[in-house]
């Protein structure tokens, strides 16, 4: 059963469509995995879109010169709405589009293991793998600074060593298990950790998780602090 999920605010700003890409993908990837996140979701969406329509627009002189208004409308702009209206109407009076959007599933493969993945990584699935050790990586192009997001697999009796961290550090867990100080996971899990937060994650039969990161991880123990001072090439 899944115990970690988005917060409210997170919730509100995805359906407002607030969230920068890496985070948008997290939450939209856990309310695939997720019914209660999923329903929360939709009446979220369902709400700000009756709140834009609710509200009237006036229309400018030119393509794409609009406000939104709660004042009524003078006469001099009333062709104009009309105009517009018009055309939205025949826009929607045309055949309804026979190609939807496919939601399926999306299979990965790492290292002979087979997985499948919510629809939200799509476009960034044919990236290749980086492999060290028991631990492979996928880089997803994010384009948000210093932000990086990946799918990250973890084989059977892997871990990370014990790190806390500069940042914040998102891990909705996908497939599989893992475990830390703060307990024991299941897909769908969605993880937000910061600089107050130390663990190890270690799982028994292999994970595949999708992480985000603003900030390179802080090694605490043993030999792995040795990568601290080469923390922003690798995270």
């Amino acid at each position: 059963m899944i115990k970690h999920h988005p917060t409210q605010d997170l919730l509100v700003n995805h359906a407002n469509g607030n969230l920068p890409l890496s985070m948008a993908m997290a939450v939209s990837a856990h309310s695939s995995l997720c019914e209660t996140c999923r329903q929360q979701l939709e009446q979220l969406t369902a709400q700000v879109a009756d709140l834009v329509l609710a509200q009237p627009k006036i229309y400018g002189a030119y393509p794409g010169e609009e406000t939104m208004t709660s004042e009524v409308v003078d006469v001099t702009t009333q062709d104009s709405a009309l105009d517009m209206d018009a055309m939205m109407a025949h826009i929607m009076a045309q055949p309804v589009a026979t190609n939807i959007p496919n939601n399926a599933p999306l299979a990965v493969q790492i290292k002979q293991q087979h997985y499948t993945v919510p629809s939200a990584f799509r476009q960034h699935l044919s990236r290749p793998w980086q492999i060290l050790g028991k631990v492979s990586r996928m880089r997803f192009d994010v384009d948000e600074m210093n932000t990086r997001a990946s799918l990250l697999h973890i084989d059977a009796q892997g871990e990370i060593p014990q790190h806390t961290h500069r940042g914040y550090e998102l891990t909705l867990l996908l497939a599989g298990e893992f475990a830390d100080l703060n307990g024991n996971y299941v897909p769908g899990d969605f993880i937000v950790l910061d600089g107050q937060h130390q663990h190890s994650p270690k799982t028994v039969n292999g994970c595949l998780c999708y992480t985000v990161l603003d900030a390179p991880l802080h090694f605490t123990k043993g030999i792995s602090k040795l990568l601290n001072p080469i923390g922003e090439l690798i995270y």
